[in-house]
């Protein structure tokens, strides 16, 4: 068995735990609802050289081992004898990571566009639920890269887009057998893209702002008196902090009033969403007022006309202010879905600390949107979503070689049986 060649780390000569700005947001609130993953699996023994778990503690195991069974984690520390009945997979310079999440992508229809209801100005009553094709081209490439778990998500041409899923990248799946968690959030876009074609009072961010509170002021009552409006279902469940929402916004303005909207009036499980451009100016505040930040696609921000006069690595200055839970996108299909490791590697390269850009990859993302008692680190009795790389996942010229989803090898380079 060929061991794998040793890389040079390029984006950073150390990776150790050195977190800024992780927080505790959300920890009491009450999960999402999540479907039971299959467990007809086989049973793997994985030995490799460096095992991030990216668990609470930190724990880098080097050389570590995992254990997987029906599905699950069953075994999480240093190396011990591979018990009887377990596919033995050992890779001495190996590293193995948690499988990487991305909030914000569209590829869950497996084509180019993005999904949307462009009939009304606020849609909480639309689901990317009817449009989801496990499996997908684009979902296999994504599995191949290492990202295991995506929020397939309507597009931003109305104000409340909709809700979307939580689905697994797994490369031959039905609905059923990838889905997470439907649904699993909501989508709104606060600025910019519903302003281009939602006409009449929605094609001014003041009259965006009036149609958003006027739907959750509807949505609250509903929640306060009891009542049941079929059509406010999954928007009150928002209200009662049964599910996070997404906002997309960009620019200082875009993000102080998703920020003061949703969290300062009606203090919901909410998450910015990409934030670029100056939107990094409203960073302390963001940080005071305790939101997480899902950021990207775009990690920098370069204005002649602006006082800095520089690159600034936005991600990097949103971590520094102390915003919990910050974590990256790709915004799949704007950037491909395979390259969610490259806005790390984008992000380190501007400044931003390399561990807590895995962090943004993997831990944070799954507490952002309560899913982190299922996916985002290696401990035993989450589900066996792990990616074994041949280096650092954060430089550009590792390569992820096996991709397990649910305990199931999903994705394997060589294709020919062999580990290697």
């Amino acid at each position: 068995m060929a061991a794998l060649t040793s890389l040079t780390l390029l984006v950073a000569s150390t990776l150790v735990p050195g977190v800024s700005g992780t927080g505790d947001a959300y920890a009491d609130v009450r999960p999402i609802e999540i479907h039971n993953a299959p467990v007809a699996t086989p049973s793997l023994a994985i030995r490799c050289g460096r095992v991030l778990t990216m668990n609470a503690g930190d724990t880098i195991l080097d050389p570590g081992m995992l254990l997987v069974e029906n599905g699950d984690i069953t075994y999480v520390g240093a190396p011990i004898d591979v018990p009887a009945g377990f596919e033995s997979i050992e890779l001495d310079e190996a590293w193995v990571t948690p499988g990487f999440i991305d909030l914000h992508s569209h590829i869950h229809a497996g084509g180019w566009g993005d999904t949307n209801d462009m009939v009304m100005p606020t849609n909480h009553e639309f689901s990317t639920r009817p449009t989801i094709v496990a499996g997908n081209p684009n979902v296999r490439r994504a599995c191949a890269a290492g990202v295991t778990t995506i929020f397939g998500i309507p597009g931003s041409g109305t104000s409340i887009s909709g809700f979307g899923v939580l689905l697994k990248t797994k490369t031959e799946s039905t609905y059923e057998g990838a889905v997470l968690a439907d649904p699993g959030g909501m989508k709104v876009a606060q600025t910019h893209n519903p302003e281009r074609r939602a006409g009449d009072i929605g094609a001014t961010r003041a009259g965006l702002g009036w149609l958003l509170e006027e739907v959750n002021d509807r949505a609250v009552q509903a929640r306060d008196t009891g009542s049941f409006d079929p059509a406010l279902a999954n928007l009150t469940r928002i209200h009662a902090g049964e599910l996070p929402v997404l906002i997309h916004c960009a620019g200082n303005e875009g993000v102080a009033s998703t920020v003061r909207m949703w969290k300062g009036r009606y203090d919901t499980r909410c998450a910015v969403s990409h934030g670029s451009f100056d939107g990094w100016y409203t960073a302390d505040y963001v940080a005071s007022m305790g939101v997480p930040v899902n950021h990207g696609p775009r990690t920098f921000n370069f204005n002649l006309g602006m006082k800095e006069g520089r690159i600034v690595g936005t991600s990097a200055a949103y971590v520094e202010a102390g915003v919990p839970l910050f974590s990256l996108n790709t915004d799949a299909p704007v950037i491909p879905q395979e390259e969610l490791f490259l806005q790390g590697s984008v992000s380190v390269h501007h400044g931003a600390d390399a561990y807590t850009m895995l962090k943004a990859l993997t831990i944070h993302p799954a507490r952002t949107f309560g899913i982190e008692d299922r996916v985002g680190s290696l401990e035993v009795g989450k589900d066996a979503d792990l990616v074994i790389w041949t280096g650092d996942p954060l430089d550009p010229r590792t390569r992820a070689e096996v991709v397990v989803i649910d305990g199931e090898v999903q994705y394997q380079r060589t294709h020919d049986g062999q580990w290697f």
